[in-house]
């Protein structure tokens, strides 16, 4: 008897998906490996929270309220900032390296002859990464700054929701700007020159050096309008109950930037795939 076409459709689909949900697995395991830098990490960020305390301290003292922000939310906003930097890759982070060094040296053609589409395989892996970044590492600055400082925590469910909603959403934006970055080589020579670009933009409109919401003028408002704003600055805002237009207008804003993205990095893998070039030959 012939097979259904809706039933062998139903089956693609779930097949596909379990693709994807191993690889994610796969790269959950994988970084869990490294432990001992795990544990380095979070200590690291924590040393960086006092002293970034310290810094926001002093400048809160000098101008108390700055950003409409207040001491605890300063302070709050250290801690989550440390704890997120690794999850939502504000630095970079291993997976989207790779993939631009794939790209450089030629590997890509491999990854190109798998039965499945390039975006969503590289995506997976590192939400498997970010994952493994959230649960382990995410938490212990917070914790250990919660056990010195009075921190803000979300107050009911829905807001703890919208929280869980907005780090997934930003570190889907992330990702999806690192793969972009890491699919410019198949224009250019060498990746590494618009990872650093990108890494100084991520670094500056994301929150990472400062709250946005401190940046004067014209410029805070092109810098909490970039999609870099939704990383970071706009999670710990619904955290903090901060966002101006209320926790839905702050998931408009995460959702309408992924899928702006997400048509970009579809649109460049289409483009860059048709005519793949090995550099070397």
């Amino acid at each position: 008897m012939p097979l259904d076409p809706d039933t062998t459709s139903k089956f693609g689909e779930e097949v596909a998906l379990g693709v994807y949900w191993a690889i994610g697995v796969r790269s959950f395991r994988r970084f869990s490996t490294y432990r001992i830098a795990t544990a380095s990490g979070a200590f690291t960020n924590t040393v960086f929270g006092f002293i970034l305390c310290g810094i926001y301290l002093t400048l809160w003292h000098e101008r108390p309220g700055l950003g409409g922000y207040d001491v605890a939310d300063a302070l709050t906003f250290v801690w989550l900032q440390q704890g997120l930097l690794m999850p939502i890759g504000i630095f970079g982070a291993t997976t989207t390296v790779e993939l631009g060094e794939r790209v450089r040296s030629g590997e890509i053609a491999v990854d190109l002859y798998r039965p499945t589409h390039l975006l969503l395989w590289w995506l997976s892996v590192d939400l498997g990464r970010a994952m493994f970044q959230l649960l382990v590492r995410g938490g212990a600055p917070l914790v250990v700054g919660a056990l010195v400082f009075d921190l803000k925590f979300p107050s009911d469910p829905i807001t703890w929701l919208a929280v869980a909603v907005g780090l997934v959403l930003g570190i889907l934006v992330s990702f999806t700007i690192r793969y972009l970055v890491a699919l410019s080589g198949f224009w250019i020579t060498d990746t590494r020159g618009m990872e650093q670009l990108a890494l100084l933009l991520s670094c500056f409109f994301s929150g990472t050096i400062l709250p946005l919401v401190v940046f004067p003028g014209w410029l805070g408002e092109f810098a909490r309008a970039t999609p870099w704003a939704a990383t970071l600055q706009v999670p710990i805002d619904i955290w903090l109950g901060r966002n101006p237009g209320g926790i839905a207008s702050a998931l408009m804003f995460q959702l309408g930037w992924l899928l702006v993205l997400l048509l970009a990095g579809q649109l460049t893998t289409s483009v860059a795939t048709r005519k793949v070039v090995i550099q070397g030959g």
